[in-house]
């Protein structure tokens, strides 16, 4: 069992569809012709990556034989992962595909339908429990982590510190959810607020976000750091993730360098190792790049991070609690 005696280097891949960003009709995944590169990649440095896996993903061979594999040798993880507008059940779904409604706009019996199906659905393709999660669109509320709990989760990772959806529109008019002001570091959430800590056994394991060092709210006090100041930091510095695209490789380093947690959390889609997958690798040259900061990431992480997947953090984490 891995312990927490040096941090441990979270990899968690939105395990999806080809380009969802252009919202197309008909959802393709060839993008899973393209994990075995990164796969041996994470082997090659020791690290395991946790596939949050969505309904066409869990329904593609070619990821199916890849996933098997990594998880019966250890090498990685399948959690659950779902987008609300093409997991089974559906009803009338007209546009859905435009407007990528997020799954707590539904009602509840719908979210819990949802919910049941892609957990039934990925425990008998990959013939394990899920336990990690995030939710699609980084979506996620109270009545979501209820449903969650009850069909035995252990891990969530839809917390995005210092970051606000609420202008990102879903189905509505309405937006996502406002983290800004959420915690950096991991906590068993309270189901009755998951901005806070309570005694639910979800754990959430925030992404590494973290706010520019040029940020001006570093330098003020916290009632001056909302409003008009906030939305001008945000444009001016935004926060940096660990996230290739979003940061560059030596602001990833720089990231993990500085970090105060126990764990680092990286994270991508599937579909962004593929050329034209995504807004932000579009071309073969594109991804040669992508690997390249992978590589010198990765490299750094060498004797200083120990690789782990969501399920294995929990059980860390626990431990060093009953210590």
């Amino acid at each position: 069992m891995i312990s927490i005696k040096e941090p441990l280097f979270l990899i968690t891949i939105d395990t999806e569809g080809d380009n969802l960003w252009s919202r197309p009709r008909e959802i393709r995944t060839e993008n899973a012709k393209y994990l075995p590169r990164f796969q041996q990649l994470c082997e090659r440095f020791g690290l395991k990556p946790t596939y949050l896996t969505n309904y066409e993903m869990a329904k593609s061979p070619v990821f199916q034989e890849l996933a098997r594999d990594a998880q019966r040798r250890n090498q990685a993880e399948v959690g659950m992962h779902l987008h609300a507008w093409n997991s089974p059940p559906l009803s009338r779904t007209d546009g859905h595909h435009r407007n990528h409604p997020y799954l707590i706009e539904f009602p509840e019996e719908v979210m819990r339908s949802k919910i049941a199906h892609m957990t039934d659905l990925l425990e008998s393709t990959f013939s394990a429990k899920m336990v990690s999660h995030r939710a699609g669109r980084w979506a996620f509320n109270e009545i979501y982590a209820k449903i969650l709990v009850e069909h035995g989760y252990l891990v969530d990772c839809s917390v995005t510190p210092h970051v606000s959806w609420t202008g990102t529109i879903g189905g509505s008019k309405s937006g996502g959810v406002d983290y800004s002001a959420f915690s950096e570091e991991p906590y068993f959430l309270s189901l009755d607020d998951i901005s806070k800590a309570g005694n639910s056994p979800l754990l959430e394991v925030p992404m590494t976000v973290r706010r520019s060092p040029n940020d001006i709210r570093n330098v003020l006090p916290r009632a001056w750091q909302s409003g008009a100041i906030k939305k001008i930091a945000d444009v001016l510095t935004p926060p940096r993730w660990l996230r290739p695209g979003a940061s560059s490789a030596a602001q990833m380093i720089e990231l993990v360098k500085s970090a105060t947690t126990d764990y680092v959390e990286f994270m991508l889609h599937s579909s962004e190792f593929m050329p034209g997958g995504s807004p932000n690798f579009q071309s073969d040259r594109d991804i040669e790049k992508l690997y390249d900061d992978l590589t010198a990431l990765f490299e750094f992480t060498r004797g200083r991070f120990v690789g782990a997947t969501l399920s294995d953090y929990h059980q860390a984490y626990v431990k060093k609690l009953e210590t």
